[in-house]
C-alpha cells in the first residue's frame, strides 16, 4: 500500500472519494466502487488497483502487478510491450490528476516524509538512552517523555509523518 500527498484543496475539488472513482474510469478498466466511494480496478500490467483519499487527505492506494510467467506471455504476445507501456503511463498520468504533483513533485514530498520518519525515530532513541542514561532526570519527565514517545510512536506506526515541532519537544524536554 502506497500513500501519495495531496495538493491542499484538490479533493474537495475532485469531489472526494466519488470524484476519485469517476477520474479512475477514464485511466483504468472494470472499475469497481463500493458505498465509500473506494475503486478497484485493473489495466494491462496493473492486474487491481484499489484507491481511496484517507482520512489524513492522502492518496492511498494499493496495485497489484503482473509478475513472472503471466508477465513474461504479456510482454511476448503482439502488443504486449505497448500495454505495458502504456499502462505505466496511465498509472502516471492518474498520479499527476489526482495528487496535483508531478513525479518529482511526489518524489521530494516522500523524501520530506521519510526525513520526518528518520527525526522521529532517531529522538525516540535519543530519549530513550538519555533517561537511561541519566541520574538527574525526574519520574516527573521520564512519564511526560514516554507519554511523548507513545505518540510519536502511534503516528511512525499509522504511516502519519510526526511535525518536527512534536519530535523538538521531545528532543527539549530531555
Amino acid at each position: 500500500m502506497e500513500r501519495f500527498a495531496v495538493k491542499r484543496g484538490l479533493e474537495k475539488e475532485i469531489g472526494g472519494n466519488a470524484g476519485l472513482a469517476r477520474i479512475a474510469t477514464t485511466y483504468f478498466d472494470d472499475i469497481q466502487v463500493d458505498v465509500e466511494g473506494v475503486f478497484t480496478g485493473s489495466f494491462a500490467i496493473l492486474t487491481r488497483i484499489n484507491g481511496h483519499f484517507g482520512s489524513d487527505g492522502k492518496l492511498v492506494v494499493d496495485v497489484e502487478q503482473m509478475r513472472g510467467e503471466e508477465l513474461s506471455n504479456l510482454l511476448s504476445s503482439d502488443g504486449g510491450r505497448e500495454r505495458a507501456m502504456e499502462s505505466r503511463k496511465k498509472w502516471s498520468s492518474f498520479l499527476d490528476e489526482v495528487t496535483g504533483y508531478s513525479p518529482k513533485q511526489r518524489g521530494d514530498k516522500a523524501k520530506e516524509d521519510a526525513k520526518k520518519f528518520s527525526k522521529a525515530k532517531s529522538a525516540i532513541k535519543m530519549a530513550h538512552k538519555m533517561m537511561e542514561m541519566s541520574k538527574t532526570v525526574d519520574q516527573a519527565t521520564i512519564d511526560i517523555a514516554n507519554t511523548m514517545i507513545a505518540e510519536l510512536q502511534t503516528m511512525i506506526d499509522s504511516g502519519t509523518p510526526p511535525s518536527e515541532g512534536k519530535v523538538k519537544k521531545l528532543n527539549d524536554l530531555i
